[in-house]
């Protein structure tokens, strides 16, 4: 006989009164992870024995590059004058790529950690979140971290928070995420100053959905931030968005696991399962309430993320089409701000024209479709979109180089990005000479303190997204920060370079650059490809072109049999007569002749590396000869 245990649920809703909501905001590698694990530690909801570092940070890309890439809400317990609250917790990345993330982590929120390294101070990604938060009207707690290294200036680091939020230097807490020192603080801080929740209890429930995830086995997770009302446990319940109602197998908080609960009243942060495995019955932004009484008016839900990076993904197995477009599906659950489309390419075959926010993400999303889901792929070179008017007065959004017009054109207009570079005042020389190699326009500079400066610029997205960052390291010995948004656009002198193997136009490697550096490109492309295509039996061209002007080329030369190998000695007509007919016979075959671009040469060539290493020619090499086979 088999025996089914009902599973415990803990109590239902808490109190507003005691609820309070916030997340914890900073640059990257200030520390918001660890005080995250020492704040878990503390409030008990994790045992010591359980305890690892970045115990929030759930995927293994995660813990092995060492950076948050997902938002994590968790549910801590802590107790101020024998009274216990409860504290919504949402542990944030940092990196300008995932910003996104932390819009719709402060929307779930009534406060923000502000986290400050107190060996680095104020940096760019620093003054971005500060500014997102206050746009949201949250309560700002300034914290400094890392107050046990002895680098740390604590008082000076203290003082430019203060200057910047026009507060005292006394309202900023110091705290250590590695020894726990002044955490407690802290979270007695937190219950003091951020309000609880203003929504209402008596109303109809309305729901913000802020995440979600896919479940092989329990379907879509859908983790949400209750506004108003309740929903109690195996209460139906409607997505006004998309106008589904289902029946939830599931409700709960996390804490940090997930635990079930008998309902989820107004201000609290919890998930529910549905069991739904359609995914499209779920998206990031919409309003969930209950049927038996729904609510009139949904929630404002999230901007729609704009994609700074696009890029194609092409399986290897052009078979593996329709998986991948699943898999996109399910990533895309857990990612709001992939933005996909299908897109042909001659060489390629079938794949995914691909939105990324930079090329993190876009580096990001190519590991988690390998790791979780098994895909080789083949990714094109990243390029922005730009706005394109024809002659004749038409608009065209070229998002991939294929899709540039051709014939004459009025204007092109490139997507510009907004940019503050926080940088020691000794550096600013080589950051401004930086800034105008890439075509930036200053338009102000700040003094955070006596040694630093804020400076904003503002520069084409196709500018910054690729190199930008790597060079600024290199021209400040890795002290500046960069942050930068969305800033319109303008028009640019802009061309489409193709590249011709041997007459033909290969799509995949074709680029819209500025006219200053079309020659710069089309000279690396054919030096590059001319290392990976495999000798023919006859000279293969590589040609640059923009339009019909050549404005590069490297040749492949002929492979060439010995033919006068069995002639020993002899009349000499006899050897001429042979080389005339071998003459003739690789003309013959130039004409008729298709070159074989092996996959791996496509890799190598659409990678940003400038070299290629011999173990990559000699695989090239190999898999031509196979194919030749």
């Amino acid at each position: 006989m088999v025996v089914f245990l009902e599973q415990k649920n803990v109590p239902g809703s808490t109190p507003q009164s005691l609820i309070r909501n916030f997340c914890i905001i900073a640059h990257i590698d200030h520390g918001k992870s660890t005080v995250a694990d020492r704040i878990l530690q503390l409030s008990g909801v994790v045992s010591a024995h359980d305890m690892r570092s970045q115990y929030l940070d759930r995927m293994d890309i995660e813990r092995e590059r060492g950076i948050t890439i997902k938002s994590q809400a968790v549910r801590v317990p802590w107790t101020v004058d024998g009274q216990e609250y409860t504290l919504g917790m949402i542990d944030t990345p940092g990196h300008v790529d995932f910003t996104y993330e932390v819009s719709r982590s402060l929307a779930a929120c009534e406060g923000a950690v502000l986290l400050v390294d107190a060996t680095q101070g104020i940096e760019a990604q620093t003054l971005s979140n500060l500014y997102m938060a206050i746009d949201d009207d949250l309560t700002i707690i300034p914290v400094l971290n890392k107050i046990d290294l002895p680098s740390a200036m604590p008082d000076k680091c203290a003082d430019e928070i203060a200057n910047l939020l026009g507060c005292d230097s006394s309202e900023v807490l110091r705290v250590s995420g590695k020894t726990g020192d002044g955490v407690a603080g802290l979270l007695d801080a937190i219950v003091r100053r951020v309000p609880a929740p203003a929504g209402d209890p008596d109303a109809p429930a309305r729901a913000l959905v802020f995440d979600s995830e896919y479940d092989p086995y329990r379907g879509i997770v859908t983790y949400i931030r209750m506004v108003d009302g309740e929903i109690r446990s195996r209460e139906k319940v409607l997505q006004m968005g998309l106008g589904s109602s289902h029946d939830p197998i599931e409700l709960g908080v996390i804490s940090p696991a997930m635990k079930p609960t008998t309902s989820l009243g107004a201000g609290e942060v919890g998930y529910i399962i549905t069991g739904v495995k359609e995914v499209s019955q779920s998206k990031v932004g919409d309003t969930i309430t209950t049927q038996k009484n729904p609510a009139t008016q949904a929630l404002p839900g999230y901007r729609e993320p704009q994609p700074m990076v696009y890029a194609g993904l092409f399986p290897m197995d052009t078979t593996e089409f329709p998986a991948l477009r699943e898999a996109l599906d399910k990533l895309k659950l857990n990612d709001a701000s992939l933005v996909y489309t299908p897109e042909t390419s001659v060489a390629l075959g079938f794949g995914f024209r691909c939105g990324f926010l930079g090329l993190l993400h876009m580096q990001i999303t190519l590991e988690r479709l390998q790791r979780e889901f098994g895909f080789d792929l083949i990714s094109t070179a990243p390029n922005v979109h730009y706005r394109v008017v024809c002659e004749d007065g038409s608009e065209k959004t070229v998002t991939n180089p294929s899709e540039y017009p051709d014939g004459k054109i009025r204007a092109v207009y490139e997507p510009m990005a907004d940019v503050d570079i926080v940088t020691p005042k000794d550096y600013i020389g080589d950051v401004m000479t930086l800034c105008q190699e890439h075509r930036g326009e200053m338009k102000n500079m700040e003094y955070i303190s006596a040694e630093r400066v804020d400076l904003h610029y503002r520069i084409p997205v196709g500018e910054i997204v690729f190199d930008f960052f790597d060079q600024l390291k290199s021209h400040t010995k890795g002290y500046a920060t960069l942050d930068y948004h969305e800033d319109g656009e303008q028009p640019a002198d802009l061309v489409k370079v193709d590249i011709l193997i041997h007459g033909e136009r290969i799509d995949a490697f074709s680029a819209v650059v500025h006219r200053d550096k079309s020659y710069a490109y089309g000279v690396m492309m054919t030096k590059k490809l001319q290392k990976l295509i495999p000798r023919q039996q006859f000279e293969i061209p590589i040609q640059a072109a923009i339009g019909t002007r050549i404005i590069a080329r490297e040749t492949i030369s002929a492979l060439r049999k010995d033919v006068l190998a069995k002639c020993y000695g002899g009349d000499i007509t006899r050897k001429r007569k042979l080389l005339e007919k071998q003459k003739a016979g690789k003309k013959r075959m130039k004409l008729l002749g298709n070159v074989q671009v092996p996959q791996e040469a496509f890799i190598a060539a659409l990678s940003t590396a400038d070299t290629i290493d011999k173990d990559t020619r000699d695989k090239i090499r190999a898999a031509a000869r196979k194919a030749a086979a």
